[in-house]
């Protein structure tokens, strides 16, 4: 019996049942690959766990991410099939390489969104948002927050379906016990909400659900819209976009701990709709949007009332991206798609004409 049973997952002592096709992605916690089952031919996603700073036992983030995910089965949420690990030979020290085992999804959004062919009419970008907000719905329910979500993390079936992936950073969170401290070095900086920036550690699905304003944005304008540098930079952007941070509209906000600490833009207008009305023409998106990337934790929308917020219930309705997908024959990924070149767009003009090019990538400067 492997001393890994307690998981209760399937386990596999030989990674080498598995032919590994191409890296597709390199996470803070370890390599993604594209393989296949040398015996039933499915391909898979397998993601490299880092033991290099272990010295005793299996990595503490990747029990966690693999116990999330016994839990969270769900159409919108990636699928953990197996363990695996490479066998113990002198040759490896004796030690093993340990892989999760992943269902196959062919794009990531970051992928889709850095290729100027794969064009989104409004009804499939009603499609993305309602599948992506399901998902966090979903987990959020089980008590389970993201902690890292970003258009890279958000996974596309060629058969259109969406998947949250990468719990590396998720856990569990609880509603009535407010004396929880979590870390709030959580998040990636250009999608990390204003409370964690702040200081905050006492946090909710909240911080999710700015996670996911970002990303709805970054689907009419195709890259993050506040590409700060550091966390100072990231307020700043957050305050010329979102508004000044004050505690008139944040009550509360001045407790946090870096509120004093850090230097806040003062006499900031909120201009989500108006900076971005020239990409998103759709007054509901541009509410639901505003919505999403409210500075206070506590106005921001959750993911019942976004789904039923009237952007998903007026024409055109959201519809299936399989068509569309179909396509495009070869699979998109953040980690494959060439380095993006920044071209910087007044918020007060429209976004550039793009040149059709099928091997262009772009990125905009918001």
């Amino acid at each position: 019996m492997s001393k890994y049973d307690d998981l209760k997952f399937p386990f596999c002592e030989d990674e080498s049942k598995f032919e590994k096709l191409a890296k597709i992605g390199q996470g803070t916690f370890g390599e993604v690959f594209k393989a296949r089952d040398r015996k039933t031919k499915r391909l898979v996603a397998m993601k490299k766990v880092l033991m290099e700073n272990e010295k005793e036992g299996f990595p503490i983030t990747a029990l966690r991410e693999i116990k999330i995910l016994q839990l969270l089965k769900n159409e919108n949420v990636v699928n953990l099939l197996e363990i695996c690990r490479t066998k113990v030979t002198p040759y490896n020290r004796f030690k093993s390489t340990f892989y999760l085992v992943f269902e196959f999804c062919e794009h990531d959004l970051a992928g889709l969104l850095s290729n100027v062919n794969v064009k989104f009419t409004l009804g499939e970008i009603k499609k993305v948002m309602q599948q992506l907000l399901n998902g966090l719905y979903f987990i959020h329910s089980n008590k389970i927050l993201h902690r890292d979500m970003k258009a890279a993390n958000i996974l596309i079936t060629k058969n259109g379906v969406l998947k949250l992936a990468d719990f590396g950073l998720a856990r569990a969170f609880s509603v009535s016990s407010k004396g929880l401290r979590y870390t709030n070095r959580v998040v990636t900086l250009w999608y990390r909400p204003p409370e964690l920036l702040l200081g905050e550690r006492n946090y909710g699905p909240a911080i999710d659900q700015w996670g996911a304003g970002c990303i709805m944005a970054e689907m009419w304008t195709r890259s993050p819209i506040m590409q700060g540098n550091t966390e100072q930079h990231q307020l700043q952007l957050i305050s010329q976009l979102c508004g000044s941070i004050t505690p008139e509209v944040w009550p509360g906000v001045e407790k946090l701990e870096l509120y004093d600490k850090l230097e806040l833009p003062k006499g900031q207008k909120r201009k989500v709709k108006e900076r971005l009305k020239h990409y998103m023409k759709d007054q509901y998106a541009l509410d639901l949007l505003d919505r999403l990337l409210c500075l206070d934790p506590v106005k921001r929308i959750d993911t019942d009332s976004a789904l039923n917020h009237d952007f998903f219930w007026n024409d055109p309705m959201p519809c299936d991206l399989t068509p569309m997908l179909s396509r495009h024959g070869t699979s998109m990924f953040e980690y494959l798609a060439p380095p993006r070149r920044r071209v910087a767009a007044h918020p007060h003009q429209p976004p550039p004409k793009q040149q059709a090019n099928p091997d262009q990538h772009f990125e905009r400067i918001f």
